[in-house]
């Protein structure tokens, strides 16, 4: 990925995310795995894998991604833009894993969706819903 969240977890939130997520039931859309630095971000219905990010620990604490890798063979996953997948891989590890409101993440999320054809009056909850499973307000 030629762009990777800027964001420093700290290593409290580093524990959490090494301890991954598995989705409960068929509203949740990933399933989050670490093997060593590495976190692995699979949808939760076909097993596929999407992203795969590589934490480092930051000098004054805490950890951050170094590099990603998103899916890019169209038969797997359908996703061609960069900003949406940079937002997506924060906001699954923020929202879903962490379990934080990330408003803000959310909101770009459903900016970057509108800017594709076809998109532009997507109401932001459908957005959300499509991409993580998760309500807005959950």
């Amino acid at each position: 990925m030629p762009q990777v969240p800027l964001r420093v977890w700290s290593n409290e939130n580093w524990e959490r995310i090494r301890r991954g997520y598995a989705s409960r039931g068929m509203d949740e859309k990933w399933n989050v795995f670490t093997e060593g630095e590495v976190v692995f971000l699979h949808r939760s219905w076909t097993g596929r894998g999407i992203y795969a990010a590589t934490f480092a620990p930051v000098d004054d604490g805490g950890r951050r991604i170094v590099r990603a890798v998103v899916e890019r063979d169209p038969k797997r996953y359908r996703g061609t833009d960069d900003d949406y997948d940079c937002v997506m891989l924060e906001l699954v590890i923020s929202a879903i894993v962490l379990g934080e409101p990330a408003a803000d993440l959310r909101a770009r999320l459903v900016d970057v969706t509108r800017r594709e054809p076809g998109s532009a009056d997507a109401p932001a909850e459908l957005v959300q819903h499509s991409a993580l499973g998760l309500r807005s307000d959950s």
